[in-house]
């Protein structure tokens, strides 16, 4: 259908995303198509040629398909930056993790973790524990989640502790985000879009892509966990 948008996104972007789309379908008349997956997940499906019109990744994804060919250099629009946090059960202890000393403590506290093995979140943890010198204690009980959301792990019992993007964390019932992983550890990942080259329906594509680099889409961003 020449009045149709088929978006690949990163999880991330999930939540604001959906609320987006009905407002830019509204507004123009365009459905869009929407399927949301890690950024891992979807590098490989567009590299296996899987068509679509414009794709959200992380901005190193997208530069990545830029580079290959697979999206149009010019298009390529910076919507948002998020930051990895953490959630508890809802009416759960709040643990401290406002210090790198503290954050460990609660790590190794913790019963199981849950972190992505896919997402840009569960790649930037992995690092970190790395870093902090505790991988083998957390990975010897963690809950390793190859997709989707990690905190659907605390409501089913099997993890104290998620972790994610604080923006794919609040898109999760019956959970409370505890706060973001203190930024001195972390570097926050910036969600980019861009028009595919070989995209059916660039006209539209590139209507949807102004509109989510708008102004407009700054209020929805926030209240989704996502800085603008």
């Amino acid at each position: 259908m020449a009045n149709t948008v088929r978006m690949l996104s990163t999880l991330g972007l999930a939540g604001a995303m959906r609320s987006l789309s009905s407002a830019f379908e509204t507004a123009s008349g365009i459905h869009v198509d929407a399927d949301f997956a890690p950024t891992l997940a979807l590098l490989k499906r567009l590299r296996d040629g899987e068509a679509a019109d414009l794709v959200i990744l992380t901005r190193e994804g997208l530069d990545e398909m830029i580079g290959e060919g697979r999206v149009v250099a010019g298009s390529a629009a910076d919507l948002a930056r998020s930051y990895v946090g953490i959630a508890v059960r809802a009416g759960q202890p709040h643990p401290d993790i406002g210090s790198e000393a503290a954050l460990r403590r609660t790590l190794l506290a913790a019963r199981s973790v849950a972190y992505s093995r896919l997402g840009a979140s569960g790649v930037y943890f992995a690092q970190l524990i790395a870093r902090m010198g505790i991988a083998a204690e957390i990975n010897a009980r963690a809950t390793i989640v190859e997709q989707g959301f990690t905190a659907e792990r605390l409501g089913s019992g099997e993890a104290d502790l998620a972790v994610q993007q604080i923006s794919e964390l609040k898109q999760v019932g019956g959970i409370e985000v505890v706060g973001p992983v203190p930024h001195e550890l972390q570097t926050p990942a910036v969600f980019s879009a861009g028009r595919m080259a070989n995209a059916r329906h660039a006209v539209a594509a590139d209507r949807l892509l102004r509109y989510l680099a708008s102004p407009e889409v700054v209020p929805v961003l926030r209240q989704s966990g996502l800085e603008p």
